[in-house]
């Protein structure tokens, strides 16, 4: 059987060039391996879950309180649908799966992405590869904000209020887009039809071109090899073999991966749809986003209110925060493999204390990350009578700008010390060896 496949479709070709490809051995190379595993686990759960969503938000009788013939409980079929869904036998369970794995799948990336920029695995040949990773870390997320808007709860429903209100922004296009983009003015009947092709089909589909890329170009380019590599065997692939000792590896920490989200699923509750009701003009209050956004949500929160028209077009602070803000952040880290160059190819991860700017600078945009993301939650801290209404902007836009800067000469000065640290072992080796010699 084996010869009789191997003569139609070359089996031994596919075993001596991919099944037997050398995979390095480090931990954190599997960031990448979780970031797909968690999308595979997404693709079937949604499978499921979409065999029981009406894609509707056309009104239905509430099956849970009908009412009364005079009076019936009506209620859109794609809220109902989720209720429905939630009292099946493991229905909401599924739907916690669901979510706690677009959650990891997010991390997952944003911290393979930190690996990635930290040991300068994005400098040359591997350019094309980091510009595939920033499209998978934003499609990701376009894919999630989609998927909360799913259950058309009352929550959803100021979700997608927001974010029509954000596209409806962009000045010139912004009403035009905002109309082709959810299928009509909001809430129109056609925007869950809409959202539900973007989550299943349109995200999906460019998640895994992507993804195809990804791994086509991670092939034909290889891994960059850890430091110990250099000593074994410099410039040669250093690792385990993909069929033999790789893949039982992978099988065992999906595994691993897939009880731990399991057991979260069935110990924390998501999105309580319940809770939330039907869709209604009632607003929700200190609305958030996931984490991932938040710190966008934090700009719109300490922006002051202001616009002001350009040849007909208004720029207002609704578009400075979401769109115009988040455009630079994700334009410089699109730009990181051209503003951190090498002339040669990079076969070998850098240590990121040889190259103390860009773990300065690295560090300090994630502070100011963070430091967004608390601005997020600004009405809350106000609340809490840590700030202030009248002075809490004042203290976030300080914090915006200190933080980040005393987190880069503090990186700045700690790299500096382990590097005297190290040339003092260093001379001090070279001091014993002379002494052996005498």
């Amino acid at each position: 059987m084996n010869q009789w496949l191997d003569e139609r479709l070359h089996i031994s070709r596919l075993n001596d060039k991919f099944l037997r490809k050398a995979f390095p051995v480090h931990h954190s190379f599997f960031l990448g391996e979780i970031t797909l595993f968690s999308l595979i686990i997404l693709i079937i759960t949604g499978i499921v879950l979409a065999l029981s969503y009406e894609p509707s938000n056309s009104l239905v009788v509430n099956s849970f309180d009908p009412g009364t013939a005079d009076k019936p409980n009506m209620l859109p079929a794609a809220y109902h649908s989720v209720l429905k869904l939630n009292a099946m036998p493991f229905g909401d369970m599924l739907r916690r799966v669901h979510h706690w794995m677009a959650n990891i799948m997010v991390a997952a990336a944003v911290i393979h992405m930190m690996r990635i920029y930290f040991t300068g695995a994005f400098k040359k040949p591997r350019e094309i590869n980091w510009w595939i990773g920033m499209l998978l870390l934003i499609f990701a997320a376009l894919t999630a904000v989609t998927g909360y808007i799913l259950p058309y709860d009352n929550y959803s429903y100021n979700t997608v209020k927001v974010v029509y209100g954000i596209a409806a922004s962009i000045p010139w296009i912004g009403t035009w887009l905002a109309q082709a983009a959810f299928a009509g003015n909001f809430p129109g009947d056609g925007i869950i039809p809409r959202i539900y092709g973007y989550h299943i089909m349109l995200l999906p589909g460019i998640l895994l071109a992507l993804t195809g890329a990804h791994m086509l170009i991670m092939i034909k380019q290889k891994h960059t090899q850890p430091q110990y590599a250099k000593r074994i065997a410099y410039k040669k692939i250093v690792g385990v073999p993909l069929l033999t000792q790789q893949t039982p590896i992978m099988l065992m920490l999906t595994l691993l991966f897939a009880g731990i989200v399991l057991l979260f699923a069935a110990f924390i509750p998501v999105h309580p749809s319940e809770f939330f009701g039907p869709p209604s003009t009632t607003p929700i209050n200190n609305i958030k986003p996931d984490w991932y956004l938040l710190w966008i949500f934090g700009a719109l929160a300490i922006i002051p209110s202001f616009e002001f028209n350009i040849f007909g077009g208004i720029i207002g602070s609704e578009f400075t925060g979401a769109i115009l803000l988040p455009t630079v952040v994700l334009g410089a880290m699109f730009a990181v493999p051209m503003l951190d160059r090498s002339k040669d190819n990079n076969y070998y991860a850098e240590n990121p204390t040889n190259h103390p700017v860009r773990l300065a600078i690295g560090t300090a945009f994630m502070a100011l990350l963070i430091v967004m993301s608390v601005a997020g939650y600004k009405p809350d801290l106000i609340s809490a009578n840590v700030l202030t209404t009248a002075n809490a902007n004042t203290v976030l836009w300080i914090l915006i700008f200190v933080v980040p800067a005393v987190t880069y000469f503090a990186t700045i000065g700690i790299v500096r010390g382990i590097r005297a640290l190290r040339e003092a072992d260093e001379r001090d080796s070279l001091a014993h060896s002379a002494a052996a010699d005498d």
